[in-house]
């Protein structure tokens, strides 16, 4: 038998070019990584979009870079998700632009922090408040804030989490009480706004490679094909295409689900570092990765 080649999917071979032609798409956390992935490859099917975050300058480059390579309008929304008026203020500005929003993408975080590997013992209040403030209050002043046009257009939100917090994993108290707290309330919000038209789901990306938080958390000499069934690394457009779908109309009877994209990892997932060695005695194996420990 011949061994299998992973390979990467490519949307355009899958979904109509002008799949979302006349839509409107509002994105936090779009200036890079997997968010700005999910944005141009829902540009390039016909969706007009604005990006959030707090880089007014990151912002303007990304919404220019996005128009050039989709063809499509881009408003770069400069705006902290931790302060709802600011929030306020980049939908009014995404709807005097464009006059709706029909899908939300709930993917701000803070990658410095969430990359960081801390025990509770060492983990302070402040890292702790940062991401849940980011993570988890960002995504709730982004639904209180869009919710009013979302139920006008019976649009749809999807909120980029995690796989962390299916099981304890050590050094990650922050990122998976977060997370946790970002699907629970997607849920809630499902239910809440389903009998008006809204759907809310999750994307929980695996290890997703050429991503900042990925490439600090790795442990060196790891190896994607021993600890992955499909035997590869995820690619930013793994997780744009399970967003393109649970957008489409071929989801619209999904709601209040958590879609794992992680090339089946999360089912043999092991500790990253040794334990009880990493817990017990955290210098030796500092050496063993690049983020903070």
């Amino acid at each position: 038998m011949s061994a299998y080649k992973p390979q990467v999917s490519n949307s355009k071979y899958t979904f109509k070019h002008d799949l979302f032609k006349g839509k409107v798409l509002f994105c936090t956390g779009g200036r890079s990584g997997i968010c700005y992935k999910i944005v141009e490859t829902m540009m390039s099917h016909g969706v007009d979009a604005a990006i959030v975050g707090r880089d007014v300058k990151g912002l303007a480059e990304s919404a220019e870079a996005l128009e050039k390579s989709t063809g499509q309008r881009c408003l770069p929304a400069s705006a902290d998700v931790r302060d709802p008026k600011q929030m306020e203020k980049a939908v009014k500005d995404t709807v005097d632009k464009y006059g709706k929003i029909d899908f939300v993408i709930c993917g701000d975080t803070d990658c410095m922090i969430s990359s960081s590997l801390a025990p509770i013992t060492s983990l302070s209040s402040n890292a702790f408040k940062a991401v849940v403030d980011i993570d988890l209050l960002g995504t709730y002043n982004t639904i209180k804030a869009t919710l009013p046009y979302v139920r006008e257009s019976h649009g749809s939100y999807l909120h980029i989490s995690a796989t962390l917090h299916y099981r304890g994993l050590p050094y990650q108290a922050h990122v998976s009480a977060a997370k946790a707290g970002v699907d629970a309330l997607s849920n809630v919000l499902a239910v809440e706004e389903g009998p008006r038209g809204v759907r809310s789901n999750v994307i929980a990306p695996g290890p997703i490679g050429n991503t900042e938080g990925m490439s600090r958390l790795t442990p060196k000499g790891w190896q994607a094909q021993n600890d992955i069934p499909l035997g590869r690394m995820g690619d930013t457009s793994d997780i744009a295409n399970a967003a393109l779908f649970l957008f489409s109309p071929a989801a619209n009877w999904i709601t209040g689900t958590v879609l794992a994209v992680d090339g089946g990892e999360n089912h043999i997932r092991q500790l990253s570092l040794p334990y009880p060695q990493s817990l017990l005695d955290p210098d030796s194996v500092k050496g063993l990765i690049k983020g903070k420990l």
